[in-house]
This record gives structure tokens, sequence and C-alpha cells, in this order.
């Protein structure tokens, strides 16, 4: 019992400080190929493949899940979430080309994507007719709570440079070069 709470805790602490980090290094990939939008969507693309389909098939083909099987239901619901989560990445990319800083973007993501889950999670259990004042109290404080964060962060917080593409290299700069040589 207590080993498997260790592992929870532990196995959320991984998530934590994965998808903390994965904004700020989604965009430094980003503005290191010049603002592009696809090819870091590439990227995570080809990162979850490896990471989500290649060890779970090795896994699976060594037998290491001896219970569950495939249904329609259930590929067809994961294969929503995960396209989902595509979206997502996509949204974080193009808020990024955008303008956005991680600063910004990420704590807008992770304070409403929450909120979204819990709302979801409610409507797709059927349980909304089971909420109790104090779970929709907290929903609602929770909604506030991030309605908060979001106009300090936006409206009083020092405003940071946006990272944009580097300018291409003018002709400018190469006759000034040249005129310099003669």
């Amino acid at each position: 019992m207590i080993k498997d709470a260790v592992l929870v805790a532990a196995f959320v602490a991984l998530t934590f400080v994965c998808w903390g980090a994965y904004g700020p290094t989604l965009h430094k990939g980003q503005v290191a190929m010049g603002g592009s939008r696809l090819r870091p969507l590439l990227c995570v693309g080809l990162a979850y493949f490896a990471i989500a389909v290649v060890v779970p098939s090795v896994l699976l083909w060594l037998g290491q899940e001896s219970s569950g099987r495939f249904t329609f239901t259930g590929v067809s619901w994961s294969l929503f979430g995960g396209a989902l989560g595509a979206l997502g990445a996509l949204g974080i990319i193009l808020a990024f080309n955008y303008g956005g800083s991680p600063a910004y973007v990420m704590p807008f993501v992770f304070g409403f994507a929450p909120l979204v889950n819990g709302f979801i999670t409610v409507g797709l259990s059927g349980k909304y007719k089971e909420m109790n004042s104090l779970t929709l109290g907290g929903m609602m404080a929770g909604l506030i709570m991030v309605s908060m964060g979001a106009f300090i962060v936006l409206f009083c917080a020092q405003k940071v440079a946006s990272h944009k593409p580097p300018a291409p290299a003018s002709s400018s700069v190469e006759s000034s070069a040249e005129a310099g040589t003669h």
C-alpha cells in the first residue's frame, strides 16, 4: 500500500516536471528552427511515436501486460484523447509563433486545463446531478483563482520581449562589408 502510494507520487512528479518543462523546451526548439510551426509539431509527433507507440508495442510483444484487450470503443476514445493532445501541442506552438512567451502561455494552459478536465470528467461520468455545493464551489473557486492569475499575468507582470524568428541577413550588411574591403 505504501509502496503504491510512493509510486503514484513518483509518477505524478515525473508528469508535472515533464509537462512543466514541455513549453519552454518546445519554444526553444521552435525559435531554433526559425519560428517554424510545423517542424516543432513534427518533432513532438516523433517523440510521441517513440515513447507512446514503439515502447508500448515492445512491452506488449514481450508480454508485459496480461490484462485488457483492444476494443472499438477503447481505441476510439483513446485516439480522440491523443488527437486532443496533438491539437493542444499545435495550439501551444501557434501561441508561441504569434508572440506568446512560455512565461505567459504555459501558466494559462496549466491553469485552465484542470478546470476543463474537471468539468469534462464530471460530464462524461454523468455525476453532475450528484455534485454537492462543496464540489461545485471548489470548481468555481478554481475558475476564479485561475482568472485572477490570468489577470495578474496579463496586466500586472513585467512585459517580456517576444522571441520572434531571426530576420534573414540583409543585403545591406553584405554590401557595407564589401564596401569596407575595397
